[in-house]
């Protein structure tokens, strides 16, 4: 059965994910690059199911078939993944279902600052492009042997609708939260973990991977090791991953009119997170 890290891009979902690579890591020493928690869905979960897979089509009619072979072991598994929860031709598809699923941990950002991330690791011209981007239903990838899979993250909003449906061991984690006080966010997750797939945690080890997991350390890891979860534009650039991190405030750099036309489109799901 599968745990989703689930997030809409650039919210968070890589500093969970390293910090359960490092909880789960056999070593003392943390490494940036370890890879313990995997994505899906990557090319070889789809061996044998299609050879067509760089297809929207194909992709979405195999994605629960790919789910059912990799839960053939019966053991729980923590999966990351930025798809919705979506539903692809007339809902005959869907990204997963509770068949595979355990459950979700859903991590969400203020498209306030997400618009930042989003202008600087997909190279938008400006605010008005990202903008766009995370208004507009959004399938990134595919198209070559040589891309990641499609992933279809739709629109920030139906992104963020679509997982919080998913009612079945679901947990809401806020990055702002994670930055105000992860000694309590990062617990709560491993609480999660324990309830609902009977994992144990020394909580010296949750204590030292969460040091391990503070932003500026990450940053010099990716200095002195690079970052394999950085896309390949941005290594050719030499554009960090660990970009701005805590000093992406929206206060500090949106424009009032950027401000308002983000609070406009995405009144409703701002107001369910209290971000308005």
């Amino acid at each position: 059965m599968i745990i989703w890290l689930a997030s809409y891009p650039k919210s968070g979902n890589t500093w969970i994910r390293l910090f359960l690579d490092n909880l789960f890591s056999s070593s003392d020493k943390f490494h940036i690059n370890q890879n313990l928690i995997q994505q899906f869905p990557l090319r070889k979960h789809f061996y044998g199911l299609t050879k067509n897979i760089n297809n929207q089509n194909e992709l979405a009619k195999n994605c629960i078939d790919a789910q059912l072979r990799l839960n053939l072991d019966g053991k729980i598994k923590i999966l990351k993944t930025h798809n919705a929860l979506w539903k692809f031709n007339n809902e005959e598809y869907s990204f997963t279902d509770e068949i595979n699923t355990i459950g979700v941990i859903h991590i969400v950002r203020d498209p306030r600052n997400i618009v930042t991330s989003i202008l600087n690791y997909f190279k938008k011209k400006n605010y008005k492009d990202a903008i766009e981007f995370m208004e507009k239903d959004k399938v990134i990838g595919g198209g070559s042997e040589d891309a990641d899979l499609p992933t279809i993250i739709g629109s920030w909003s139906n992104h963020y609708k679509s997982w919080k449906k998913f009612k079945k061991n679901y947990l809401l984690v806020k990055y702002e939260d994670l930055l105000k006080d992860p000694k309590n966010e990062f617990f709560k997750i491993t609480n999660y973990l324990k309830k609902v797939a009977n994992y144990n945690f020394d909580q010296k080890k949750i204590e030292k991977a969460i040091v391990d997991c503070d932003f500026q350390n990450l940053s010099d890891q990716e200095d002195t090791f690079g970052f394999d979860g950085n896309s390949p534009t941005n290594k050719k650039l030499n554009q960090k991953f660990f970009n701005l991190g805590p000093r992406n405030k929206w206060q500090d750099i949106l424009d009032d009119k950027i401000k308002d036309r983000i609070e406009l489109i995405f009144k409703e799901e701002m107001k369910d997170l209290r971000y308005l």
